[in-house]
Formats: C-alpha cells, structure tokens, sequence
C-alpha cells in the first residue's frame, strides 16, 4: 500500500542503526504505531517476537495477519462449503480460496451504494472512490467473508488473512492521488481494471506474537518488551480521515457517512499527535511509562515536535541520541506544492536507565 509515512524504504536504515545501539539479549520488538505493520514484519523476519498495535482498525486487521500469523493456513472447516479445497496442498490453499472469492457474483452493498458513481448518481452528493463493478465485487466478497466468519467456517487467523487480501487489493485499484480523503471526477487506469484479489504474503516462524488496537499510551502501561519502535504522525493529517474507507470495509458495520467523501465519524480515533497542543505531553506521557530497556522514535525535520522537544523527553529516560537520513517525501497530491522534495528522516534513541 502507498500508505502515509511508509518506512519501505528505510527499512535497512532502522536495522543497522538499532543494531549499533541494542544488545544481544534483545527478543522482544514493539512497533505500537504499526500502521501496515511493514516495520514489524521485517524484525519478524529477523527472529523477534513482535508486540503490534495501533489504534485504527484496518491497521489491526493487516497486523492480525502480518504479524500474528506465523502458520500456514489450513482452511479445514472451510472444506465443508468448497469440498474441492480438500485435495488442494496446504501451501496453495490460500489461493484457491482467495480464487473461489474473486468470482463471486457481484453484490451491490455499502461500497457499492455509498462509495460508487452507480450507486450514489441519483444522490445529492455523488462519489466515485471505485468503479461500479469493482465496488460491487468488494461488497461480494467482503459479505462472504463475514458469512463465514459467523458460521464458524474460517478461524480468526483466515478471517484476517483474508480481510488483508480484500483491503490491499482494493486500494490497489481505488480512484484516489493516494489517499481517501478525496477522490477522483474521472476514474484513473488502474481504478478502470477489474481488481484481483492478490493473497497476502504469509510469513511463518516459530515465534508467538500480539497484536492490539489500542490507545498507545493506555496500552504500553501493560507491557512489556526489549526494544520499542515508535512512528507516530508527524503533523495534523489524521489517519482516519485519509484511510476511511478502508476502516469501513475492514468493520463493515454500516456506518452514518457524511460530506463529500463520506467520512464516518472517527473522534474516538483521533491521534493526540496530530496536535500541537496535545503531541508533547502526550509523548513525554508515553516515554516515561514505557516498559523496554530501549526507546527508538521515527520523526523527520518537519515533524510537531521540534528536535529539542524530542531531546529533552528521551533524555528523561536515559542516554539519548540519533541517527540521520534524506528521504523522499511522501507526496499524495501532485499538484500541490511542497516545501522541499526530500526531508530529514531522523531515528531518535534511548538507552533506558
């Protein structure tokens, strides 16, 4: 996903620099503002137990998958419903489902009724954030998965695996610059093809990891880790806002919409550090009740907080200081004009007391 703050890129960056700064015994990595949870799974990979978190939905959804999943998925009681999955090898069975899912036939629901040209044309308001028929097959597929979620058919390990496949296809075919906070008047070439609904990658380990959806600073009072990874917003844009739509097809649970873009009400997910007033408390808050032997906090040059705001809190805590690198700015309007291409990413660091 081209998502808001994506640390893709960095990814080689935060490892070398951690491992300069944490000791050997370390084993326990917790990323709680996880977003697409791309940070988490990459220490995964790397042999931690990963603690998740974050406070929107959707993003609970991708981590119940990229992070708590770490077993093949065997799909055992679904072969009641698809008798075919029984002769079907483990490892495929993912695609098989993900196959039998992508030809249903096409249901007009709530994206298609709130979110399509077809169905909000003799509406007030008329949106276009996909396609007629791609909203169609969302709703198709999003209905069955629940379908099979109440019937006990799938467990919570293919329920998130599967509302995983289902959000990352269909933001790869969604008629936006990036984000939902607006969406196109015509539809884009990608958002004109018929979407696939691609199985999420699966990454199988031995290691048992958590994922919440909690408030950050309520959760990291109640555990504990090694190291803690921090990414949270960098300035006023509310997560949201800009990812909606994908939090209503992960709940599906019918939401009142209002305005142009159908926003569902999101004031109980708001971010403290989205705010000028609100971000620094609510940092120094989190840094003292933090639980870890070591504090690591993703911020760049043009973040809330300034770089001596951040100084003073970490240091509060134990041995402070930083590592540097340019990055490219995340840009989901091209014709809005920007400050600078590129920003200075900074990982700032606390070796606890």
């Amino acid at each position: 996903m081209n998502y808001i703050g994506s640390k893709l890129s960095l990814l080689e960056f935060l490892e070398n620099s951690i491992d300069k700064v944490v000791d050997k015994d370390c084993r326990v990595f917790c990323d709680l503002f996880a977003g697409t949870g791309i940070v988490g799974n990459y220490f995964k990979k790397k042999g931690y137990k990963i603690i998740a978190n974050d406070i929107q939905y959707y993003s609970y959804v991708l981590n119940k998958h990229y992070i708590e999943n770490h077993k093949e998925l065997m799909f055992s009681k679904l072969t009641r419903e698809l008798s075919e999955l029984k002769k079907v090898k483990t490892e495929n069975r993912k695609d098989f489902v993900c196959d039998y899912l992508e030809n249903l036939k096409e249901v007009k629901g709530f994206v298609y009724k709130n979110y399509c040209l077809g169905g909000t044309e003799d509406r007030e308001i008329q949106r276009q954030y996909f396609s007629d028929a791609n909203g169609m097959r969302c709703d198709a597929i999003r209905k069955k998965i629940e379908e099979w979620k109440k019937e006990k058919l799938i467990n919570n390990n293919e329920y998130y695996f599967l509302l995983t496949s289902l959000i990352e296809s269909v933001d790869k075919c969604a008629n936006t610059a990036s984000v939902y906070g607006a969406f196109l008047k015509k539809l884009k070439k990608s958002a004109q093809k018929d979407f696939v609904l691609q199985p999420a990658k699966l990454t199988v380990n031995a290691q048992e990891h958590k994922v919440y959806n909690e408030d950050i600073n309520v959760l990291s009072k109640k555990i504990k880790g090694d190291i803690l990874y921090l990414d949270p917003p960098y300035n006023h844009r509310q997560y949201a806002s800009n990812y909606h739509i994908l939090e209503t097809i992960a709940k599906y649970d019918n939401p009142k919409i209002h305005g142009k873009t159908g926003l569902r009400d999101y004031e109980e997910q708001k971010s403290l550090y989205c705010s000028r007033v609100e971000a620094k408390n609510a940092f120094k808050d989190l840094i003292l009740k933090a639980k870890v032997k070591y504090i690591f906090l993703s911020y760049n040059n043009e973040g809330i907080m300034s770089l001596e705001d951040i100084k003073e809190i970490m240091s509060l805590r134990g041995e402070y200081g930083y590592f540097t690198k340019n990055y490219n700015r995340f840009k989901a309007d091209k014709n809005r004009k920007y400050k600078a291409d590129k920003t200075v990413e900074y990982l700032h660091y606390t070796v606890c007391k």
